[in-house]
């Protein structure tokens, strides 16, 4: 009998990013990143052409990653708070320019390492184990503007060299890493998500990417390389590891408008966009529907047949994903997107949105669906290492407005989690986004607020940047996670 209990050893906790915590955006030798210069995802980055070169053109317009929620200095404070709610486990970043300030240095930035080492021993000393991203848009800024970063296959000497020296310095601290954050968002966010920048523009604007869908495939291989090489290169330093793919996978659970035929294969297409970096990097293949892309549009890449023997025998050992929401799609419909993922035809079987001004659908059966997809698919254990619901809440000496909301939403999750449990998926874990107030990456403010943890801080980055218990959703977390998610009502 399938047991719907959360196993023993599940790694509760939460997730968070350095892009949209540190700060300290400057601080001890670190240098730009692509996210210090967008005032959000879903905005251009400020980058200037000057008739020879991208330079950053930030202005005085705020751009709040470079003060985040001051992580950088208050991270002490803050684990506190997580492990009096009983984490076992926080997920963040290593902000590659900390450790390699351009990206391209013969030697390591000291004062960055040293940052990550006493962040992850403070980690240990409290009971929660590291999960660390090693890519979340923080690919160095100087990689791409001389060297157009991924499109560019001088990435991997980069890459390697930086991951390798993450490895051997904290070997034995972190036991679970990830490669590159949703990397299948490098179609859609190519200069935040996928590090590439077209160097030679055929405009003197800001920012306009002048990639085609060739020059991304090609960035996707050279990536894809760098990811098998980063797998087969940590299971040779620390055998003990485990090193995940991450990938923002709502948009897998995309259900077809009605039961005509065209709109099923409309979403399965769909499906499709959204499994290949899953195919290349769990299967270590090129799957047929790639293959057919390509032939049909004259996409040919610079491919050796050494590349696909590396990525095929380095794969991942496990999924990481985010889940956020669900989404309904009609043949011929062109579907949009945001950070939360896709959205197209109306679902009108779905009755809760999250409030104004996001209005996302809440659609926690999907995130069942989405785990037995995956082990239907890929048979590999799954993580979710993102998931969780953006709020308004303001501050009047208690948290007010919309905490039982996010109870609500957490609780019908687990529950579909438990049941995907039950039938037979391999659940690692669950950490939740972000259990304190970050900076959203889609908009780059701070109103969004997923956290546990209110931190006094505006969209204009003023406040005391004192924490704040939320303390109806963050008791509420704390004893599921001392019940082991026996109590979830």
């Amino acid at each position: 009998m399938n047991n719907s209990k959360f196993p023993n050893d599940f790694l509760w906790g939460g997730a968070i990013s350095a892009n949209q915590c540190e700060g300290a955006y400057l601080d001890d030798g670190k240098k730009l990143n692509v996210s210090d210069v967008s005032k959000g995802l879903l905005s251009k980055p400020k980058m200037k052409w000057n008739g020879a070169r991208w330079n950053p053109d930030i202005g005085n317009e705020i751009i709040l990653n470079h003060v985040g929620n001051d992580f950088y200095h208050h991270y002490k404070e803050d684990l506190a708070l997580m492990a009096e709610m009983g984490f076992k486990a926080l997920r963040t970043s290593i902000s590659w320019g900390r450790i390699f300030p351009n990206g391209d240095e013969s030697e390591a930035n000291e004062k960055g390492l040293k940052f990550y080492d006493d962040l992850f021993d403070e980690m240990i000393s409290l009971g929660i184990e590291p999960v660390i991203t090693l890519s979340h848009y923080e690919t160095p800024l100087h990689l791409l503007t001389e060297y157009g970063g991924w499109l560019n296959d001088e990435m991997i000497k980069f890459w390697m060299k930086y991951v390798v020296t993450v490895f051997k310095r904290y070997k034995g601290k972190v036991k679970y890493y990830l490669t590159f954050n949703e990397i299948n968002n490098l179609f859609k966010i190519p200069f935040a998500a996928g590090g590439v920048l077209d160097i030679n523009p055929k405009h003197t604007e800001y920012v306009n990417q002048d990639l085609t869908k060739a020059d991304l495939y090609q960035a996707a291989h050279y990536i894809a390389i760098a990811n098998a090489k980063t797998v087969e290169k940590l299971h040779e330093i620390d055998s003990s590891a485990k090193i995940g793919a991450m990938l923002s996978l709502s948009s897998l659970v995309t259900y077809p408008k009605t039961c005509d035929p065209k709109d099923v294969i409309a979403a399965m297409k769909f499906q499709h966009q959204q499994m290949f970096f899953l195919d290349l990097f769990c299967k270590g293949i090129y799957p047929g529907y790639i293959k057919r892309e390509w032939k049909e549009m004259g996409i040919n890449l610079k491919i050796k047949s050494s590349d696909l023997e590396l990525i095929n025998k380095n794969t991942v050992d496990f999924i990481a994903f985010s889940y956020y929401k669900s989404c309904v799609i009609k043949d011929g419909e062109v579907m949009k997107t945001d950070t939360g993922g896709a959205y197209g035809a109306n679902n009108e079987y779905i009755k809760t949105y999250s409030p104004e001004p996001w209005k996302w659908p809440v659609d926690p059966i999907g995130l069942r669906y989405l785990c037995n997809f995956l082990t239907d698919h890929y048979n590999l254990p799954l993580f979710i290492v993102e998931n969780g619901i953006g709020l308004k809440e303001s501050l009047n000496g208690t948290i007010v407005n919309e905490d039982e909301f996010r109870i609500k939403y957490l609780r019908e999750h687990l529950y579909q989690l438990k049941e995907a449990i039950a039938d037979g998926c391999n659940i690692m874990g669950y950490l939740y986004w972000g259990p304190i107030d970050i900076i959203s990456a889609g908009t780059g403010v701070i109103d969004k607020r997923y956290g546990f943890i209110y931190v006094d801080m505006d969209n204009n980055g003023n406040g005391t940047f004192k924490r704040y218990k939320k303390h109806q959703s963050f008791n509420w977390y704390k004893k599921v996670i001392e019940s082991n998610g026996e109590e979830l009502d």
